[in-house]
């Protein structure tokens, strides 16, 4: 089997997020570490030690949307399937759900903004050749992806209108994601939208169409570019936060020697 990585590292360093989410890591390395030690052992010298090399230890201040993770309904509204019950949390995902069959849309083409539709999705499935079967994984191959690490990054890709994902949870699909910063198309765009047309039903469309059947969303994804349209597994299990609306997630594509 051949694994291909495709969630992103969680850095400091990478200008993916504004500055109010953006992680902050201190690093603590060996030599730190051995005099983290001492109190332990009373007696111990930091010579003692191999080499005076202790442990090496990272203190992150992140928010569970940093990087590459996966939201739960939680996160689009207090309710799903229409207001019948309390959106599940990400601690309450089921397991099942993250170790399946992928497939790949090819949404490169469309420019920075653009609110993807279901004949969108259509005409991509029909493109490929594969139709969309329950509990499929559907990943979304931006543009966002040629911007990754850059200040473009939050403003570069199309997003996922309401009725493209209905379109996929109608048909069984309950796990998501994409390269992009969000599901929905840029914030900056949506602003734009929302300033010409005074329509709030254009605000976070895609992720509010959870309130209506609940799915799980993949965001910051990355190398899409690097999988076939189908014919590959993902593994994709989130980090179970106790009663949060989102868990980070270290997302893997599983495909056959020589795919």
């Amino acid at each position: 089997m051949k694994f291909i990585d495709i969630s992103m590292p969680i850095s400091a360093d990478i200008v993916t997020d504004p500055p109010p989410l953006r992680p902050k890591i201190a690093y603590s390395d060996h030599r730190e570490g051995a005099l983290q030690m001492l109190p332990f052992f009373p007696g111990l010298k930091v010579e003692d030690l191999p080499d005076g090399e202790g442990w090496a230890v990272e203190e992150i201040t992140l928010t569970s949307h940093s990087g590459s993770h996966m939201d739960a309904p939680w996160h689009y509204h207090s309710t799903t399937d229409g207001g019948k019950r309390r959106a599940p949390t990400i601690d309450e995902a089921p397991l099942n759900l993250f170790y399946r069959p992928g497939i790949k849309l090819d949404f490169r083409r469309f420019v920075d903004g653009y609110a993807v539709t279901a004949a969108d999705i259509e005409a991509e499935l029909a493109r490929i050749g594969r139709a969309l079967q329950p509990y499929d994984i559907v990943l979304v191959n931006t543009s966002a992806a040629a911007a990754y690490g850059g200040p473009r990054y939050l403003a570069s890709g199309c997003g996922m209108g309401r009725d493209a994902t209905l379109y996929l949870t109608e048909r069984g699909v309950q796990v998501v994601g994409t390269d992009a910063w969000s599901w929905d198309a840029p914030f900056d765009r949506m602003v734009a939208r929302y300033a010409e047309t005074g329509d709030p039903s254009i605000i976070w469309e895609g992720h509010k169409a959870g309130r209506e059947r609940p799915y799980y969303q993949m965001e910051k994804l990355q190398n899409l570019e690097s999988l076939p349209a189908h014919g590959f597994t993902v593994i994709c299990f989130p980090v179970k936060i106790a009663r949060a609306s989102a868990g980070w997630v270290r997302a893997v594509a599983m495909l056959e020697q020589g795919q």
